[in-house]
């Protein structure tokens, strides 16, 4: 999925309408990448993949406004069977 795609997607979660903070969601979206390798998950061209990404994404933008910082289950289950799946697949 292209990173445009991405991108779009995310401020559509986050319910951006501007590009007033398309740098910064950018950045984030490269940084929930890099932080899902950290744990294992390599980069796929899916749409799992990709939804995980734009959750995590999104989830780094809101936790900086909110006392909630632990990651929201959802998205831990999703990154572990994707890991998982992932582990699986290679044997």
């Amino acid at each position: 999925m292209e990173k445009e795609y991405k991108l779009m997607l995310l401020k559509k979660d986050l319910q951006m309408t501007t590009k007033a903070n398309d740098e910064y969601l950018d950045f984030l979206l490269s940084k929930a990448k890099e932080l899902m390798e950290r744990e294992g998950i390599r980069e796929e061209d899916t749409n799992e993949y990709a939804g995980i990404q734009i959750d995590y994404a999104a989830y780094l933008f809101r936790k900086r406004a909110s006392a909630q910082t632990a990651m929201p289950r959802f998205l831990r289950w999703e990154m572990n069977d994707l890991l998982i799946s992932q582990k699986a697949r290679q044997k």
